[in-house]
């Protein structure tokens, strides 16, 4: 039978059979409960066997996963693209000016690109692990709210696969009233290199999140969060926030650039207290 599973498999091998859902499963299924026989009999080469078993596995459980329709792929593909071109922007270390230096260390800095206009760049050190900080912008994103004055609320309204989701933000008023409410909707897409976390987005359209009543629809992106363990203490997290925003409406520049980049000090500074409170909380129980 075994040799039969091997045949099965290798056809699968050519493209109009390879395009087959069901000839792959099959023989996924198949070459699995052989490996299981073959495993039973006695001793022998259980490495490979294991090896061959476990990818056996894997692949049985990517074909269960539902495809991606066509509107799916497109949110997928504009997160991924806010991500790349994100990159591309920090990569680039020549023209940054100075902004804000707190007292703690934390730099803001600034740079006028010629298709998207002025992106602000915070570098902060957060001083908890990087999961605890990844744990609290991404796994409990709906809770920002809660510890960030600056959101008024987080909500997302579309979870496509492992890395992508659409959220609905609105943003606090500024003190003053300064800049009236503001909301977006954006795509999000989260990737993980090694020690390193990626969290990329951008404005977005999202039919059932149509402009609300009482706010301005800001747009942003492309924009991204880098997180990495600090190389000198790897209890601590660098944090490289790149913030592009289009606030609509007739704003001055110069307040608008006062805004955000308070807006970035400000953040680091909530997210601290927010994770080592975290920490503390955990601690107790």
């Amino acid at each position: 039978m075994l040799p039969a599973t091997f045949k099965l498999c290798a056809g699968i091998s050519y493209r109009h059979l390879r395009n087959m859902t069901g000839l792959r499963r099959t023989a996924a299924v198949a070459l699995s409960h052989e490996l299981e026989k073959l495993a039973l009999v006695g001793p022998g080469p259980s490495r490979w066997i294991n090896q061959v078993r476990r990818r056996s596995s894997l692949l049985s459980s990517r074909l269960d996963e539902k495809p991606y329709n066509e509107v799916e792929l497109s949110y997928i593909k504009q997160g991924e693209e806010a991500l790349k071109k994100s990159m591309s922007i920090l990569e680039e270390q020549d023209g940054w000016k100075v902004e804000i230096v707190a007292a703690n260390g934390d730099k803001v800095l600034s740079k006028v690109l010629p298709d998207i206009g002025k992106v602000f760049k915070l570098e902060a050190v957060v001083e908890r692990p990087l999961d605890s900080v990844y744990g609290e912008l991404v796994d409990n994103m709906e809770k920002m709210g809660e510890w960030n004055p600056n959101v008024k609320e987080i909500k997302i309204l579309e979870k496509i696969g492992k890395d992508t989701v659409i959220t609905h933000e609105k943003a606090a008023e500024t003190p003053g009233n300064i800049v009236g409410p503001r909301d977006f909707v954006s795509v999000r897409c989260s990737k993980r290199r090694g020690s390193t976390c990626i969290l990329a987005g951008m404005s977005t359209r999202y039919n059932a999140m149509p402009e609300q009543k009482g706010y301005v629809r800001a747009e942003n992106g492309p924009t991204c969060m880098v997180l990495h363990p600090v190389l000198e203490d790897p209890s601590k997290t660098k944090l490289t926030w790149l913030l592009s925003i289009d606030l609509k409406g007739w704003l001055p520049k110069s307040i608008i650039n006062q805004v955000l980049s308070q807006t970035q000090v400000d953040f680091a500074k909530h997210l601290r207290n927010r994770v080592t409170m975290s920490s503390g909380s955990l601690s107790l129980c």
